[in-house]
């Protein structure tokens, strides 16, 4: 039987949808959770971590542990794991739109509706209309970033993407469940050789993408009948290098009988392409009011190759704790409203595992014991040499 991928909008009664056809079908049914579950067990990543990658919006600290583009190659081999292993599915979710175009024996189906009837869906779920109009608007906003992502449009209800889009609120579940079995039973998208053969190319891109982002290096990678294509899409000033170690590393993986790299349309925009070191911290906050001096900090570990983010105030990084997800945190003492004491005895009790070096021109003995016992991972006074606080956030990060 074909794979049936059913992508959706908020409130669009997904779910009531693929119940039937899972009924009808005895199809195994594939949920964002099982693929984000295996995701992690073969990274090693956490769930939460990877599940991220679903919704709009990007860590501050991205662009230095591309965090989020490998958590989409982790979810692209799970995804191709999964396909490989045959048998009638139902794959619903966001996950829906991971099997790639080349894999033809994908019923690849949206399923939408107006706004007034995802908002009477809510409300007889219990939910608020103004609560249902900001979920809507939210889960469009991750849906249309996700799809960028992933198929390359920026609007998820793009028809063409889609071999069926459904309006429930026009069709209602059951009629909308008999069109997507109805295709199902067409021979256009029943497994053929080609197909099943496509799903193995999808399985050893996957497996290659994940090999090259575990050595730090994030490309766009393709395969067909066990030949690699690797594509480069950020400027690099040394690409015959990247490119003969991107071809020694994908050679290593199992199946790979060839590999060509190429460069992308956007490899001459001023992205610069930047490996991922995992030895070294790339999730580093510091917080200070002194604007100059934290900003020139900031360069100065960029050239040690640790990323870091910047926060001028004790309620500002604050917000970048609850929200993001720093590793160490590089703070201050003396600023204005909230100060570095109120901040480090909060980040402890609701973040124990961050660690923090305090970093100050103004304590004192008394303010070192506090913050000690508070639980710092270090004290240290300005000026500082930066090797030495290099080396501190590099045993901070070790011990977190």
């Amino acid at each position: 039987m074909s794979i049936a991928c059913l992508f959706s909008g908020l409130y669009c009664e997904a779910d009531e949808i693929a119940s039937i056809v899972l009924d009808r079908t005895g199809a195994r049914s594939v949920s964002d959770r099982e693929v984000v579950a295996r995701a992690a067990s073969l990274s090693g990543m956490d769930e939460d971590r990877i599940a991220k990658a679903f919704f709009a919006g990007t860590s501050i600290f991205n662009r230095f542990s591309h965090e989020k583009e490998r958590s989409v190659s982790w979810l692209r081999l799970a995804a191709a794991e999964i396909l490989a292993e045959g048998g009638p599915m139902v794959m619903h979710g966001f996950s829906a739109q991971l099997p790639p175009e080349s894999v033809s024996h994908v019923l690849r189906t949206c399923i939408i509706a107006g706004l007034q009837h995802r908002v009477d869906v809510a409300e007889k779920a219990g939910v608020t209309q103004a609560e249902a109009k900001r979920h809507i608007h939210k889960g469009d906003e991750d849906r249309a970033e996700w799809t960028e992502e992933i198929r390359g449009s920026k609007d998820p209800w793009d028809t063409s993407l889609y071999d069926l889009v459904i309006p429930v609120d026009k069709t209602g579940v059951a009629d909308a469940a008999e069109q997507i079995l109805t295709q199902l039973a067409n021979p256009a998208v029943k497994p053929t050789a080609s197909s099943e053969r496509a799903v193995q190319d999808f399985l050893l891109a996957a497996r290659v993408e994940t090999f090259l982002g575990s050595n730090g290096h994030h490309v766009e990678v393709h395969a067909k009948n066990q030949a690699v294509t690797i594509i480069i899409h950020k400027n690099v000033l040394m690409l015959e290098r990247l490119e003969r170690e991107l071809k020694e590393l994908a050679e290593k993986v199992e199946g790979v009988k060839s590999v060509e790299t190429k460069v992308g349309p956007d490899f001459h925009k001023s992205d610069i392409y930047r490996k991922v070191d995992f030895e070294v911290p790339s999730k580093v906050l510091l917080v200070d009011d002194e604007r100059e001096f934290v900003q020139t900090l900031s360069e100065r570990l960029l050239l040690r190759d640790m990323g870091s983010a910047v926060a001028y105030d004790g309620e500002s990084a604050l917000d970048i704790v609850s929200n993001d997800d720093p590793e160490v945190i590089v703070l201050d003492l003396k600023m204005p409203g909230i100060d570095g004491i109120e901040v480090l005895r909060r980040i402890k009790e609701n973040r124990p595992e961050v660690q923090v070096i305090i970093l100050t021109g103004h304590g004192s003995e008394e303010d070192r014991d506090v913050c000690m016992k508070l639980g710092a991972f270090a004290y240290l006074h300005k000026p500082v040499d930066i090797e030495t606080l290099s080396e501190t956030i590099k045993k901070a990060n070790e011990a977190r």
